[in-house]
């Protein structure tokens, strides 16, 4: 009998060997991360394909804020991504030569922009939703399309580059080596995040989750589903235009196809690709994406249709995309 009362339970059990193994993912998805430059190369990659991955997996991090933690379909999310791309061109361009200053005014850009638009659909739901986000987006790419004085029009925002940061006593150049702008952008992505979970994994994160779940339970709780859907928008519209910004950075130019609806389905399918009730899924389906791309692109001009059809596959054999299909087989 003192055997059987001193055996912990299995829930707990399980709980207790899976905070180690969870954590010791995380060693390996950062020591992966912070080593990528250094072995990259052995396998064809170079370090902007590194910062790419990056930069997409932080939008379609950002976008499944919405997708996969509240239950709503945006397919104009890339029109906050690209309003900080523009935002963080037009600053480096016509106010100052200063990466922190233009990281700040693109996320601020998209973001504020974002969060206003989100106060006009936020009680719309299904295909509604969907379609007024793409009807918004379509607005934005239009505006970047014709206002040649600004944005550049269809050749783009050019004449400008990401200046070096200067902190007191050091100067990081993160102009001249592509190795150095990568650990920037891994810096600034490990910082965004850190704030991403904090707030996922918040009360406020758990309602999310709630509404997603079965929002008629959740008005009959009293939660103002309303309100926390647009609140989650915003947030995630504020990750999005500081990728965008960052995006920016990367390639010294934002043109208004980073606003365009096509990207905004490519965000959609590395989430799901990846796992869209997984925080990291949206990481790895950018990865896979983005590499697939490089790769593919470079044998044949419909690189596109191959994606197409992995990403079906995905869709039919691992219904909750490929981070969840493997800690489902983790979890067996």
């Amino acid at each position: 009998m003192s055997g059987h009362a001193t055996e912990a339970p299995p829930v707990a059990a399980a709980a207790a060997g899976g905070l180690p193994r969870r954590l010791a993912g995380l060693a390996v998805l950062w020591l992966v991360l912070a080593t990528a430059p250094l072995w990259m190369p052995l396998i064809g990659g170079y370090d902007a394909l590194a910062t790419r991955v990056l930069v997409l997996g932080l939008v379609a991090m950002s976008f499944n804020i919405v997708l996969g933690f509240t239950g709503q379909m945006s397919f104009g999310h890339a029109a906050y991504f690209g309003l900080g791309a523009y935002g963080a061109g037009l600053t480096l361009k016509f106010i100052a030569a200063s990466t922190p200053l233009a990281l700040l005014f693109g996320t601020l850009l998209g973001g504020v922009l974002g969060t206003l638009f989100g106060l006009l659909i936020v009680r719309r739901r299904g295909v509604y939703f969907a379609m007024v986000t793409i009807a918004f987006g379509q607005v934005c790419f239009y505006v970047a399309y014709k206002w040649n004085d600004l944005t550049g029009g269809y050749d783009g925002l050019r004449g400008f580059q990401r200046a070096p940061l200067h902190l007191g006593l050091a100067t990081i150049d993160i102009a001249a080596s592509s190795r150095v702008f990568y650990y920037f952008v891994l810096v600034i992505f490990a910082l965004a995040v850190g704030a991403m979970a904090l707030v996922l994994r918040s009360p406020f994160g758990r309602t999310l989750l709630a509404i997603r779940e079965n929002e008629r339970r959740a008005r009959f709780l009293g939660i103002p589903v309303e309100r926390h859907i647009w609140l989650a928008f915003s947030v995630s519209c504020f990750f999005a235009a500081l990728a965008g910004s960052l995006y920016a950075l990367l390639n010294n130019f934002a043109d208004p196809l980073a606003l365009h609806y096509t990207l905004s389905g490519e965000i959609v399918i590395m989430t799901v690709m990846g796992g869209m009730r997984a925080f990291w899924g949206p990481l790895l389906g950018a990865a896979v994406f983005v590499v697939l791309q490089d790769y593919v692109s470079s044998m044949t001009e419909n690189w596109m249709s191959i994606i197409g059809i992995i990403f079906m596959l995905v869709v039919l054999f691992f219904p909750r995309g490929l981070l969840g299909f493997m800690q489902r087989r983790d979890a067996r």
